[in-house]
């Protein structure tokens, strides 16, 4: 799908809302941008100045306005290994290799596979990174003074309180402001952005990875690379899919893969680790007013004058303002929804959901939660399927058995068809009409075959006529003995 409205509304369409809500996003990916390092095992300037590349690039050349792109927590799990066994410079090389791979991705048009994603995985993943992103506070709670949890309350208060008052400026970037100014005015010990690590105190600076050019660096770093393109792949475009249902507008998917790993590979470049498009983030960003392309770059070049030249300030945000941020994000990302749904949605959708939440919170990994849901999305649909198919016979004046087959012929309904074939009372002729059935794949057409060797081997004459063009093609390619065998 291509994006309907022209480049110049794009950037400029929305200039404001976009300045407002990038600031927000921005101050609300620092202290994330350094936890993802800390979990990827590197030093928290490496997250930073990926969130710097993947912020700007994928404004320039993304394929989804309003969302933002930056270092994540999926994308760091999937580098510990190779940074632990191998150091950065791999990890940098296997950033490179991964945009490659996400380039490549976009040219083959594989964005266009979320087709294949049902309205019930995503709801499950969204409920799921609700969860996980409401998890991911409690460190920040849990053991704490009263006074954090007196700062969070605060912070909550004026974030759902003031757009009662007023809309001109984002509440959270009200909150962060208001509460940093109090913390430092009242002198309140509590966790700040400081004690999360050190941050950089320069600008990136252009550098190639240095690891060895050889086959077997390239086998170390494929798996890795691999994984990380496919992981990041499947949450933009996640992510675009909920963008576009909360702004109503389209997004180019393979535009954005391509732009993904062109990110990436400037992060790598760039002494970054790898990453991808965020949905926390993306929906801090459009709940604050962002919009457009404008945002995204906003979020990236703030954060990287903040970080570098404003550390002294930034140091001093309380955690627990942020916290309540993201806890407004958490419940906005959740479809409160799927309550009632229980009730009205078919039970299959209702346990594709479940099966996608509980296996991301329980693996914390949004790829495997994803893949779950698809693999019982199909199962189901194929069951579905497998069950539309409706098999009468009923014997001629002349004493042949005819058999009517109706529906689908598939791997879920081949066994269905092969067992309602009598070989117990066999008459001498056998004709199974298939003019209202299709076959579909090897699983078909074997039953077939069995179905008529078997008949014919108890002195039977088989016909089987009716067979559309598709399905006569396929049993003249796949089958065996069919063809001339009385197929018509």
């Amino acid at each position: 799908m291509s994006v309907s409205y022209p480049l110049r509304q794009q950037w400029l369409g929305n200039i404001r809302g976009d300045l407002l809500s990038g600031a927000v996003v921005a101050l609300a990916l620092i202290p994330e941008a350094i936890a993802f390092s800390i979990i990827a095992g590197v030093d928290p300037k490496v997250g930073l100045y990926a969130s710097f590349c993947i912020a700007v690039v994928t404004a320039i050349a993304g394929g989804r306005p309003g969302m933002i792109s930056a270092a994540t927590g999926a994308m760091a799990l999937v580098m510990v290994d190779l940074v632990r066994d191998h150091g950065l410079q791999y990890l940098l090389a296997a950033t490179i290799l991964a945009g490659l791979l996400q380039i490549v991705a976009g040219a083959l048009k594989l964005g266009a596979l979320m087709r294949f994603v049902s309205r019930s995985v995503i709801t499950g993943f969204v409920n799921a990174l609700a969860i996980l992103i409401f998890l991911a506070q409690l460190p920040e709670l849990i053991g704490m003074p009263w006074t954090v949890y007196a700062v969070c309350a605060a912070g909550l208060a004026i974030i759902y309180l003031l757009p009662l008052l007023t809309r001109a400026v984002p509440s959270p970037l009200v909150a962060i402001v208001v509460l940093t100014a109090l913390s430092i005015w009242l002198g309140l010990d509590i966790r700040t952005v400081g004690d999360m690590g050190a941050l950089p105190d320069s600008l990136p600076t252009f550098l190639l990875p240095d690891v060895p050019l050889t086959w077997e660096t390239l086998r170390i770093l494929l798996p890795v690379s691999a994984t990380l393109a496919v992981v990041g792949l499947l949450e933009s475009m996640m992510t675009a899919q909920i963008v576009e249902d909360m702004t109503d507008t389209p997004s180019q998917r393979n535009r954005e893969c391509a732009g993904q790993g062109l990110a990436n590979i400037t992060a790598g470049l760039f002494g970054g680790m790898g990453g991808c498009a965020m949905i926390g983030q993306s929906v801090i960003n459009v709940s604050s007013g962002g919009r457009g392309r404008l945002s995204c770059l906003v979020a990236g070049v703030l954060l990287l004058l903040l970080v570098v030249y404003g550390a002294d300030w930034v140091r001093q945000i309380p955690m627990a303002a942020l916290v309540a941020v993201m806890i407004m994000v958490s419940i906005g990302t959740f479809h409160w929804r799927s309550f009632a749904e229980f009730r009205l949605h078919p039970k299959s959708s209702s346990v594709v959901m479940l099966g996608t939440v509980i296996v991301t919170v329980a693996t914390h990994d949004l790829a495997k939660g994803v893949l779950t849901g698809v693999l019982l999305s199909a199962l189901f649909f194929a069951r579905k399927v497998g069950r539309m198919l409706d098999i009468q016979d009923a014997v001629t004046a002349e004493g042949t058995r005819v058999y009517t087959v109706s529906g689908q012929v598939f791997f879920a309904s081949a066994g269905q068809f092969a067992a309602a074939f009598d070989l117990l009372h066999v008459p001498e002729r056998v004709e199974i009409d298939l003019t209202h059935a299709h076959f579909w794949d090897l699983s078909a057409v074997g039953a077939l075959e069995r179905v008529t060797g078997k008949l014919r081997a108890r002195g039977a004459h088989v016909e089987v006529i009716g067979l559309n063009a598709a399905s006569q093609t396929l049993v003249e390619r796949l089958g065996r003995g069919e063809r001339g065998a009385g197929v018509h």
